[in-house]
């Protein structure tokens, strides 16, 4: 039978399966069910009297939710977290008395929450180290190659296609910090109760304000996160989702900034991004090779960063200790800012990994911008000769500008002639002028740069990264 419904292209066309694995309905529903462990397990480590069984059927139950019958319940009780608890209790009768006990809704999907940005936030992380490595080869083996450097997207001075790639890198590498930094300040919501007042777990320990402590300290650490939100409303606060979003939007600013970049250098004809052996650039027109992936980027940032706004807003319009209008909203933005990021390192990866570098389109285009990058030193020179360098300047200016105008109109640089024809230059030799016409002279400390910039700064962050990511593989991983 044909399923006509509207599926997102996230997941039909973009993502990965281990990221959809992660907000897919199974996975969050393992989650819930640890939660829940994880609060019996301390309620009877602490004294209350939950039968050993209980745990043991609910232990046995983490990965085997039957979906369509939690429907069931939820198409009768409009409320799918009570749906779970029955569905959950139907599978684990022992425990039926104890699922749940003390806790509101939002101890649940608050916290599972939390376990899968944390999961999500590895995977990312491990595709930014991908990226990052891939940019940091590619600067390396051209570090020395000069290249046209561009302000307002016109020829400005020298640089190496190496120490262009270094910003794209360090545009990820900042995107590194962040994420770790978010890895390490992840919160879980504890458990606090309806209003965050704690009431319900106080009267369950006969008012032992110590033991109500120990048992979110012990749920944290049975969850595998220390730190917990000192305190909350019936939900943790919103804020947490937007500063991931932030950090999401920044990694896709950087994406479409590597991108853009490209889609200006395939278009120079220098670099390209990779062009597989049967792939068609367009339908119509047979010899075209777009630089679809850069574009694709482009558009799929373009929709991370307008979801930032999505989670500003929802933690902007939060009425005191709870209100309901984050959750419908939640349940798209947070899984899409994932799914899309993810879409988007792999899509970077695939084109820094591959990058095509036209080293002799690259190396006309600095041939004919060279003379008028020479003009400085040009000026230098005839000062030394006796020249007068406010007379010079003019010259040079003159013979410039109409240089300029000459290869605008695919006219070759013959500026290096025009000025040794100069009187002004007669006491030049022209040997001496053309000597100052070697791109290396004018790349600064470019290919230095490149070296500093990995050595002492990427490489080590990579390190700590790469310990921080997830064990499993990078393209997919283990949930």
């Amino acid at each position: 039978m044909t399923d006509d419904r509207w599926r997102s292209p996230l997941t039909t066309r973009y993502t990965s399966p281990a990221m959809q694995k992660l907000w897919g309905e199974p996975y969050r529903i393992g989650q819930w069910r640890r939660v829940w462990l994880a609060l019996a397990e301390s309620e009877q480590e602490l004294g209350l009297d939950i039968p050993d069984a209980a745990l043991a059927e609910i232990r046995a139950n983490l990965d085997t939710a039957d979906l369509a019958k939690a429907a069931e319940y939820e198409k009768r009780f409009r409320h799918d977290v009570m749906a779970h608890v029955h569905q959950f209790g139907d599978q684990a009768p022992a425990a039926r008395a104890y699922l749940h006990l003390g806790a509101t809704s939002a101890f649940v999907t608050d916290n599972a929450d939390v376990l899968i940005q944390r999961k999500a936030l590895e995977l990312v992380l491990g595709r930014l180290v991908t990226v990052a490595t891939s940019l940091a080869a590619f600067a390396k083996q051209y570090a020395g190659m000069p290249c046209l450097a561009y302000t307002h997207f016109q020829p400005a001075q020298l640089t190496t296609v190496g120490k262009r790639a270094t910003l794209w890198a360090q545009d990820f590498a900042l995107d590194i910090e962040e994420v770790l930094h978010r890895l390490d300040h992840l919160r879980l919501r504890g458990c606090k109760g309806t209003t965050g007042t704690q009431a319900s777990f106080l009267e369950l320990f006969k008012g032992d304000h110590a033991k109500v402590r120990r048992l979110e300290q012990r749920i944290a650490e049975k969850l595998g996160l220390p730190r917990v939100y000192p305190v909350t409303g019936q939900t943790y606060s919103r804020k947490g989702d937007s500063v991931l979003l932030d950090t999401l939007s920044g990694i896709a600013q950087s994406a479409s900034k590597m991108a853009g970049d490209m889609r200006l250098l395939q278009h120079e004809g220098e670099l390209l991004e990779p062009f597989e052996k049967d792939q068609i650039g367009s339908s119509a027109m047979a010899y075209k090779r777009n630089p679809m992936r850069a574009e694709r980027i482009a558009g799929l940032a373009r929709f991370l960063i307008s979801l930032q706004a999505n989670t500003a807003h929802t933690a902007a319009t939060q009425w005191l200790e709870r209100t309901l209008d984050d959750s419908a909203n939640r349940r798209l933005t947070m899984p899409e800012a994932f799914l899309t990021a993810d879409a988007i390192l792999l899509l970077v990866a695939n084109i820094a990994g591959g990058i095509e570098v036209r080293e002799g389109v690259v190396a006309r285009h600095v041939a004919e911008q060279m003379p008028f990058m020479a003009t400085e030193r040009w000026l230098m020179i005839g000062v030394e000769a006796g020249g007068d360098r406010q007379a010079l300047h003019e010259v040079i200016r003159q013979n410039s500008l109409v240089t300029a105008e000459a290869v605008s109109r695919g006219e070759p640089n013959r500026l290096l002639e025009r000025l040794a024809a100069d009187a002004s230059f007669a006491k030049v030799p022209t040997g001496k002028l053309q000597g100052e016409l070697d791109p290396m002279k004018y790349t600064g400390r470019s290919q230095q740069q490149v070296g500093e910039f990995l050595g002492e700064y990427l490489e080590p962050l990579l390190a700590r990264a790469r310990a921080v990511a997830s064990v499993a593989e990078q393209a997919e991983i283990t949930v």
